[in-house]
């Protein structure tokens, strides 16, 4: 017997649920965010929270399965990388991105590869079959046996897959699933927040591993509660510069693996295709050396990546100069420009400062405090550095230069690639010389100015 329905009051900024309505979100405090929303509790949930093995059993630590989780091989070395190894029996991804980036074409992809050896369902709630069959066809895929279903009910959904047994569920996207126990439109928050729980209780209860495409709003977040992030074990988002024909994937969250881990991709006209040898697309290899610009080496997830620094310091016509940074922390930008006058003795209280990382790839890490400060310094004094240089390293407001995370690894990935100079803090100086590599050890901004001369 289907129980009565009840009304909950759900904020659309946080996606907290209140039983009755307030004029301010308990959660989150935002104002005027409460919309009344009728839930019901129907036999589809129970049967399926019932059907997880091992349901309200609780075991002790050492009885628990501790082995290492079987991979599934997407049939992408770089998507099976961001992922930790491949998709995990039972685990929900999620990925999001910009229309159009490639999120639909990789995933149909992956299915297509996964197809031939167990059975895969690619359910789609934004396109019909035959859309699918034509981009498919588009992407030059093999007609095999993977099963493809348009559809937008998360219960016709889940029938289907467990009808066919399918060990891997793709939905394409979860903004369009609805299910008949929330009375409100797709995309609401408590259809998506509802949706996501039912997919996630059937890939627990089944074994299936469930990916889902979500949509992302205009500051470049999924759409939707925050606790959709938190329902699934894995999410990824898609990073593309404008007019960029190269992908990034990057795991913001991962049971499974290393946060942070990035894929590199570039669009092609038989779909997305994985790139072999990331560091060559985030290095312009000038013609000749060019003021304003030096290669560090930045640590993305588990993997050491070649990335170039440019920087322009130019005479500032304003009463406020400009500080202007792209992939890079504006506010630490500032902080670096302040520890350049204090304790370089260089000061650009009167000139624009721009700092850009190349290739669209943001970087989060401190190591990229020398690097950038080393490229404006260039520019202001128009006095390219060597190509042959590589540096990293953290800044201090002391002038002290830190040592990072993985020194040796990231210098022997530069010698890997042919550069014969590095400047990094003198703690990571490694004891056994790097083959190739002169290493160049600092402990203050100064003498890492001294050096480059």
């Amino acid at each position: 017997m289907t129980a009565r329905p009840r009304t909950v009051y759900v904020c659309s900024a946080c996606g907290d649920s209140s039983p009755k309505w307030q004029g301010q979100c308990p959660a989150c405090e935002a104002w005027n965010t409460l919309s009344a929303h009728a839930v019901g509790r129907g036999p589809a949930r129970a049967a399926t929270r019932a059907a997880a093995p091992d349901a309200g059993r609780p075991q002790t630590l050492d009885s628990a399965a501790l082995a290492e989780a079987p991979r599934l091989a997407t049939g992408s070395a770089e998507f099976d990388r961001v992922l930790g190894g491949g998709l995990v029996a039972g685990s929900v991804t999620l990925i999001g991105g910009d229309p159009g980036i490639g999120k639909s074409t990789l995933l149909l992809q992956a299915a297509a590869a996964l197809a031939p050896t167990l059975p895969v369902l690619y359910a789609t709630g934004e396109e019909s079959l035959r859309q699918v069959g034509l981009r498919a066809r588009r992407l030059g895929l093999a007609a095999g046996p993977l099963a493809v279903l348009a559809d937008t009910g998360v219960e016709s959904i889940l029938a289907a897959a467990t009808a066919a047994g399918s060990r891997v569920l793709v939905v394409d996207s979860i903004q369009t699933m609805a299910t008949a126990d929330v009375e409100s439109s797709p995309g609401s928050v408590s259809q998506l927040r509802e949706s996501a729980a039912r997919f996630v209780q059937f890939a627990k209860a089944t074994g299936t591993a469930v990916v889902l495409i979500g949509h992302v709003t205009k500051e470049g977040v999924i759409a939707g509660p925050r606790v959709l992030e938190h329902l699934v074990d894995t999410v990824l988002y898609f990073e593309s510069d404008a007019g960029s024909r190269f992908r990034i994937v990057r795991a913001v969250k991962n049971r499974f693996g290393a946060a942070q881990e990035i894929g590199v991709f570039a669009m092609e006209e038989g779909g997305l295709k994985e790139v072999k040898n990331p560091s060559a697309i985030f290095l312009s290899r000038h013609a000749s050396p060019v003021a304003g610009s030096v290669v560090t080496v930045a640590r993305e997830g588990t993997r050491p990546l070649l990335i170039e620094v440019q920087a322009l310091v130019d005479e500032s016509h304003l009463q406020l100069p400009r500080r202007v940074a792209v992939g890079l922390d504006a506010n630490r930008l500032a902080l670096l420009l302040a520890v350049l006058h204090r304790h370089g003795g260089i000061s650009l209280t009167a000139h624009d400062v721009f700092v850009n990382v190349v290739g669209g790839v943001r970087l989060g890490e401190t190591a990229a405090d020398l690097p950038a400060l080393l490229a404006a310094v260039s520019s202001l004094e128009d006095r390219p550095l060597t190509a042959e240089l590589v540096t990293f390293g953290e800044l201090g407001l002391a002038g002290e230069i830190r040592p990072v995370p993985y020194g040796e690894e990231r210098l022997r990935e530069a010698a890997k690639h042919g550069f014969k100079r590095a400047i990094v803090p003198r703690a990571n100086v490694p004891r056994k010389p790097v083959e190739g590599l002169e290493v160049v050890g600092v402990t203050r901004l100064d003498e890492a100015l001294a050096a480059t001369r």
